[in-house]
């Protein structure tokens, strides 16, 4: 596996100024945004597609560095029920397709989206029940007429274009937020969906992410995996549950808080999660995804690289040579 680290922690940072720093500090791969929530400060396809010397040039700066790229993550909505936000989200999303085949990048990173809850809807309706009733129908709406559809057709255009991997972050407030929804949309959309695992937007939901790498791993269902860590508040839990809609910087208050590495969980699970990836056959990129309101940007991605550099396993499994 190699350690790499999603690079828009330090959008305000040159391109070039920012694989300086992400390379001196032994990090061997990068993940760039390309519009929609990340933003495209490091990688903008309006600037780079159809330009091949531009393109020439990007890779470039990257592999002198001793660097890869992971993926290109344009997380948005491209099912969001105004129509113009849903095609921003979507031009985005193709136009990254596009710069991912030219850059020769195998995976890319988003969100499955949420529309709302009828054709006229103003705004995203993440449906979290089955009852009252009209919650189930909202759910079978969604899916069959909407998301269902989009997604097959997505997945064939990149398909056209040489991508075999979208890998979507299962996150609260979109359609895909747990594996059994982003199994459901595999399934109906095609193999190339599979999922970007990130443990942060699991456990909080109380999923244990050792039994769902199993699950997706079992599938061959994860493409690319973000470290990010959450701490739950018990004492919080305990009273208000899992469901916090505080804003993120009512740490003390909140039930769970965004925390860098190693400090919502320990190492002995940060290994587990590493050698379950392992078992399952994930020997891709962990792309540190740093959000954290307790610790600096330098500060906190050091200590998630220094824990994870004593996790990750470098060599090939060697063989069976006590049984």
């Amino acid at each position: 596996m190699k350690l790499g680290v999603f690079t828009v922690l330090y959008q305000n940072l040159p391109f070039e100024a920012m694989l300086d720093k992400l390379a001196q500090i032994g990090v061997e791969a990068v993940e760039l945004g390309t519009g929609n929530y990340p933003g495209n400060s490091h990688c903008n396809p309006d600037e780079l597609l159809g330009n091949p010397d531009k393109i020439k040039s990007f890779r470039r700066a990257i592999e002198s560095r001793g660097l890869t790229i992971s993926g290109l993550s344009c997380h948005g909505n491209p099912l969001h029920p105004n129509a113009k936000d849903a095609k921003e989200a979507h031009d985005v999303w193709r136009k990254t397709v596009l710069l991912a085949e030219q850059l020769e990048v195998p995976v890319i990173n988003g969100f499955a989206g949420c529309p709302g809850d009828h054709p006229g809807a103003k705004f995203p309706n993440w449906v979290t029940c089955s009852w009252p009733p009209e919650y189930a129908e909202v759910l079978e709406w969604q899916w069959n007429d909407i998301v269902i559809p989009y997604w097959k057709e997505e997945a064939k255009f990149a398909r056209m274009h040489g991508i075999h991997q979208i890998a979507f972050e299962m996150h609260p407030g979109f359609v895909v937020y747990n594996p059994e929804t982003l199994l459901k949309l595999r399934e109906q959309a095609g193999v190339n969906i599979g999922a970007n695992f990130d443990p942060s937007h699991l456990v909080w939901q109380g999923i244990d992410p050792v039994e769902a790498i199993k699950k997706l791993g079992r599938e061959n269902a994860i493409f690319h995996f973000h470290a990010k860590d959450t701490y739950l508040d018990q004492a919080n839990i305990k009273v208000n549950g899992v469901l916090d809609t505080k804003h993120y910087s009512e740490v003390l208050d909140r039930s769970w808080t965004f925390r860098s590495v190693g400090y919502g969980h320990n190492e002995k699970m940060w290994k587990d999660i590493i050698s379950t990836l392992r078992a399952v056959g994930y020997d891709y990129v962990v792309s540190i995804e740093h959000e954290d309101m307790l610790a600096s940007i330098d500060e906190g991605l050091m200590k998630a690289i220094t824990l994870l550099k004593g996790t990750l396993f470098k060599e090939k499994v060697s063989e069976m040579w006590w049984a």
